[in-house]
Order: C-alpha cells, then sequence, then structure tokens
C-alpha cells in the first residue's frame, strides 16, 4: 500500500507494505548482550498447582520477562540516560516519523581505538540535514544480532563528531554499536553528553538509538523512519525502529 505523506512541508511517497524493520528482537534464545549483565530470562510463572505454559499443561502462556533495555537489544534512549532529573523516553519522545538518512561507516584507527570522526559524518552526510541518521558501521556481521558486546572495545563516535551532528540539528541518532561512547571511559560519556547538550542546555527531545541491525542489502540514502517504543517510563524503552524507501 503505497501512500503520499506531507512532513515539513515536504512530500513524500512511500510504500507502506515494505518496512525494513532495523531492530533486534528482545529473545531468551539468540540475544545481544552488553555491559557485563546476565543475558534476559523469560520463564513461564509457576504456583503450586499450575504452570503458565500451554505445552506443560498450564491454560495459557504466562511469562515473566526480566531484562535490561540497555544491554539486552534495540533501545533508544533519552537524555534522562545521563541526568540527575528523571526524563522518560515515554514523555520525551512524543513524534514517531522522522526524515532520515542512511550512512554506512568504517571507523578510523586511533591508537587503539576504532573512531568515527567528525570529518567522516560530514563527509557520508553529503551536505544533508536530516532529522534522523542511521549509522551502520563495517564490518556489519549477522553477529551484531547475538554478539556479547562486553570487553570487546567497541567502536564509537567522537566527542566533535556528535557535538557536529547536534549542530547539523540532527534529533535521533541511530546506531548498530551497544553505545556511541567508548565501552570504558571512566563515566564521562563524553559523545552521550556532546549529542545532547548536556549538562548546558538538554535537548529532552532528542533520542540516541543502540544495538540495531542493518543488512547489507539495505542501500544507504534518504528514508521515512517510524521509531517505535514501547511505553515505558524510563530513561530508555525497548524500541523497533522501522525504515520505508523514499519513492
Amino acid at each position: 500500500m503505497k501512500a503520499t505523506i506531507t512532513h515539513n512541508k515536504s512530500t513524500f511517497t512511500v510504500d507502506l507494505s515494505q518496512p525494513i524493520d532495523i531492530s533486534i528482537p528482545l529473545s531468551a534464545v539468540q540475544n545481544p548482550l552488553a555491559w557485563y549483565i546476565d543475558p534476559l530470562d523469560i520463564t513461564a510463572v509457576k504456583t503450586d498447582d499450575w504452570i503458565g505454559n500451554v505445552a506443560q499443561g498450564g491454560d495459557v502462556n504466562f511469562n515473566t520477562i526480566t531484562f535490561n533495555p540497555h544491554a539486552h537489544g534495540t533501545h533508544t534512549e533519552t537524555a534522562g540516560h545521563i541526568m540527575e532529573e528523571i526524563h522518560s523516553i515515554n514523555k520525551c519522545l512524543t513524534q514517531f516519523f522522522f526524515t532520515a538518512e542512511l550512512i554506512t561507516v568504517a571507523p578510523e584507527v586511533r591508537g587503539e581505538d576504532l573512531v568515527i570522526s567528525r570529518k567522516q559524518l560530514l563527509y557520508l552526510l553529503g551536505g544533508k540535514t536530516p532529522e534522523a541518521l542511521v549509522v551502520r558501521t563495517i564490518p556489519n556481521t549477522i553477529e551484531k544480532k547475538t554478539k556479547n558486546w562486553s570487553h570487546t572495545h567497541w567502536p564509537y563516535i567522537s566527542e566533535n563528531g556528535m557535538k557536529q551532528l547536534r549542530e547539523l540539528g540532527v534529533k535521533h541518532l541511530l546506531i548498530d554499536l551497544p553505545s556511541v561512547d567508548p565501552e570504558k571511559d571512566d563515566g564521562h560519556l563524553l559523545s552521550h553528553h556532546a549529542f545532547w547538550n548536556v549538562p548546558e542546555s538538554p535537548r529532552l527531545d532528542a533520542t540516541i538509538t543502540e544495538m540495531i541491525y542493518v543488512p547489507h542489502v539495505i542501500a544507504d540514502g534518504s528514508y521515512l523512519l517510524n521509531l517505535q517504543i514501547a511505553s515505558f517510563e524510563n530513561d530508555a524503552t525497548p524500541s523497533k525502529p522501522v525504515l520505508y524507501a523514499l519513492e
């Protein structure tokens, strides 16, 4: 089904029957993992004479799910992630469709680090100023969907790069890594602070989405992004970002 959408005084045609889901689902079988915690747990509720599992004799499936949104899959977070004051993603993100640009980048070697630089971001954006930026990093193996990222020293975006995105007006950043900051940085989180402009003037309507996966077959370019979230009153929530090609 094709639809014509007017957004910020621009008109696009998209095929709503061709969504491109770039989220990694939460699963107790195969799931990415980060930040040194246990895998998520999905367990049927049990009482003395009842179990919430139809295959084991229960009348319904009735599971308790224990997880951390930052560690167990695709999630979207707000500036409340790094602020003393609580800012809920459910209250800060109130619009869900955005113009988006998908770029693919090979992080640069800087000493022992792999870094996505300001120069790379500007070059790949090519003068475009989308509301949302989707970053696919190289190598882009399917292992990202099940990888245990703990103690892997993953690539990250430089502080200047994040500041540049903020100055360009990018409100929503999506990346296929566990964090835009280094795995171990003594808690400074410079890139998070630069993007959200914390503490100077926090951008409470801006979000960062981490641990996405964009297959190779999806071409770089312009898209419409539908950023779907679960309605958690928390700094972060599991999310389901979906791209639509522009026609």
